[in-house]
């Protein structure tokens, strides 16, 4: 063993390794543990006394989901980072597990190269927290440099392929949430009355936003729903019918970087109190399916911890069965990270009977399936859009199949919001 299992990269900044004392691993058969940047325990599957993490491949093919969970981040204790990825298009399967690899370590080296100085006494001065202030500078320029890195490497086919990236960042009582695309962060916490309730703390990042609509399209990309989906809306190139991506920020997906796409998170910080019980992590595949309330109460109820993401996955492919008969189901990754020692938070998923499961009882709704799409939901490869009365001739190639032109890199000063 010992073996590097993410190569470095020009030796700007490491990967992660295989933990070589099998001894100190007191995890399940089915854990995947790896030794990160400044000792960090890094997960990409299995539980932990506050970690429970679970990913199911769907029906669209191959996997493009991919998670991970840094204990002791940076070498510091009670520091936690943790993300999920869902890729999209022909190689998202690869950039997902790219951005997982290399994201946190890449925040790492720069939470060793930068100081709390860094961040001048303005801008400080508009946050709650000179915590959060330093560590959205550092996310943000980490998440630009791993896109620019990532459009650099020749390996991976990330024009028309990318990844969302919803991650936190956990110090003591300090919370930090990045948000890139539509997968989702939701906190469980108490009420004045001391019951469960959710808060989400992220804003799926949709083409049809006003912000993200207005920036798009400032940019002459095109924010369109296809009538085979109107509720659907997907960014387009100015005059050609592809790719039809359903989200506004995304690594990779270099076609539409000049025309609209960015790679900038959305960064917002929360101090965590006495109340806050756990936060959950997912991709897409479990919130299309189950409330944010229903995903709580499910995490909340599990009889073991260890077992709360394998079950949330498990009730998300059921309730997918049911709503959507004639869809492919999704992938699903969950993490779940929780901030005290186990106890049990309200009774065990068999006992519960304020929350129906049976969905049985909800609507169906089938899928036209007459639009071919890569991956059945996020990227649309080939499509003739109808703008108005006009039509837009004949179908278009297919984006995978077009030169492609390297962008002039921009400063991160220039994508700032």
């Amino acid at each position: 063993m010992g073996a590097c299992c993410s190569c470095q990269r020009g030796g700007n900044f490491q990967g992660f390794f295989v933990e070589e004392n099998k001894e100190e691993r007191q995890v399940e058969d089915d854990d995947i543990i790896f030794r990160g940047d400044g000792g960090a325990r890094v997960r990409l599957q299995g539980s932990s006394k506050y970690v429970s993490m679970f990913t199911q491949q769907g029906k669209k093919g191959i996997s493009q989901d991919a998670m991970s969970v840094w204990e002791n981040f940076m070498g510091e204790k009670d520091t936690f980072f943790c993300g999920v990825f869902d890729g999209h298009g022909p190689s998202g399967h690869k950039v997902a597990h790219y951005i997982r690899d290399f994201l946190p370590a890449k925040i790492s080296l720069l939470h060793k190269q930068s100081s709390d100085n860094n961040a001048n006494a303005e801008e400080i001065s508009q946050f709650q927290s000179p915590f959060f202030s330093t560590w959205k500078t550092r996310l943000v320029k980490s998440f630009q440099e791993i896109d620019e890195e990532l459009e650099s490497d020749a390996t991976i086919e990330s024009y028309c392929s990318g990844s969302t990236s919803v991650t936190i960042l956990k110090q003591h009582e300090h919370l930090v949430v990045a948000n890139l695309g539509d997968s989702r962060a939701v906190l469980c916490t108490r009420d004045d009355n001391n019951q469960l309730i959710s808060e989400q703390l992220t804003v799926d990042l949709k083409p049809n936003l006003p912000s993200e609509a207005q920036r798009i399209r400032s940019c002459q990309g095109r924010v369109l729903a296809m009538d085979e989906e109107p509720n659907v809306f997907r960014v387009w190139m100015p005059d050609q019918d592809c790719p039809g991506l359903a989200m506004a920020r995304a690594f990779g997906d270099f076609c539409l970087k000049d025309f609209g796409l960015i790679s900038t998170p959305e960064v917002t910080y929360r101090k965590l109190t006495e109340r806050d019980e756990f936060v959950i992590l997912a991709s897409d595949g479990i919130w299309d399916v189950l409330t944010n309330n229903e995903v709580v109460k499910i995490v909340a109820s599990a009889k073991m911890r260890s077992m709360a993401a394998k079950t949330l996955v498990e009730r998300a492919v059921r309730a997918w069965r049911y709503k959507f008969p004639c869809a492919k189901i999704d992938d699903c990754a969950v993490v779940c990270l929780f901030f005290k020692r186990h106890r049990p938070l309200t009774k065990s998923i068999s006992d519960l009977t304020e929350m129906s499961l049976n969905f049985t009882e909800l609507g169906a709704y089938s899928y036209p399936g007459r639009t071919k799409t890569d991956d059945g939901l996020d990227t649309v490869l080939d499509w003739k859009a109808n703008e108005g009365s006009q039509s837009r001739g004949d179908r278009l190639n297919s984006a995978a199949n077009r030169p492609r032109k390297r962008r002039p890199r921009r400063k991160l000063d220039d994508i700032r919001e």
